[in-house]
């Protein structure tokens, strides 16, 4: 064998060992959309155990197709009890009644789907997954998958979400509903942001738009203001059949 032949011979198998590495080290740190699923689901579940009770304060805003006036403005307040049961108030309203009437709509339907939390939930059941790339959010990095829902219902979603690589919670969803909703209401666009709030993994921000019949584009942007965070005894009544609230405010989330 000449030098020449030799020489090429070794640059084969020192370019064969390095891919044959790579390939390894890529395997070993980017998990398969299988395996992102099922963490991601664990993770969720894990976060739910951890939940408490609560009541949240949110701001929502309505805008017509000029995003630098707002329609109205909405305060509303939501208490949550775990597992499932969610209820609201209506505190203020400002501008236009339509507001209202739109907060209230959404708030009704959020109070339905966290009863049946399984039926809506980022899951195989719900939902089929695609690996998409791996994206930094906020510092956090990434893996976006898409969502492809398994049937056309109003309360699934259609659209992309960013699972946090270490925790393989949900930080952001992007898309649109999976049914339009009504007649009414068409081409419904998401946008959700989570974030940590006392040790629990909350939605904290909505932002959707819509083409209305009529009224043309709207959108609705929310955010929660502030969480009060309760221990809530539970006195059981066999002979009234139910059960009786009494929250105490225990501090501010950090």
């Amino acid at each position: 064998m000449t030098l020449r032949q030799q020489t090429s011979w070794l640059l084969f198998l020192y370019l064969s060992a390095v891919v044959v590495c790579a390939s390894a080290q890529t395997g070993s740190t980017d998990p398969t959309v299988e395996t992102i699923v099922a963490r991601m689901t664990r993770a969720r579940a894990e976060n739910r155990a951890r939940f408490r009770p609560y009541i949240v304060t949110r701001d929502y805003m309505l805008f017509g197709k000029e995003r630098d006036r707002t329609k109205s403005q909405v305060i509303a307040d939501v208490t949550f009890v775990p597992p499932n049961s969610k209820k609201y108030t209506i505190e203020q309203t400002n501008g236009s009644g339509l507001g209202g009437m739109i907060v209230r709509r959404m708030l009704a339907n959020e109070a339905e789907v966290t009863k049946n939390y399984a039926a809506t939930d980022f899951s195989p059941e719900n939902y089929g997954f695609r690996f998409i790339r791996e994206e930094d959010v906020s510092g956090q990095r990434c893996y976006v998958l898409e969502l492809l829902p398994r049937r056309k219902d109003i309360y699934l979603l259609r659209g992309n979400v960013w699972v946090d690589a270490n925790t393989y919670l949900p930080h952001r969803f992007e898309g649109e509903l999976a049914k339009d909703p009504s007649w009414w209401v068409r081409d419904v666009r998401v946008v959700f942001v989570y974030g940590k709030v006392s040790g629990m993994w909350l939605q904290t921000a909505l932002e959707a738009s819509a083409n209305v019949r009529i009224l043309g584009s709207s959108t609705m942007v929310s955010h929660d203001v502030r969480y009060e965070l309760n221990e809530v005894v539970i006195t059981a009544s066999a002979s009234l059949g139910g059960s009786s609230y009494l929250p105490h405010v225990v501090g501010p989330p950090h």
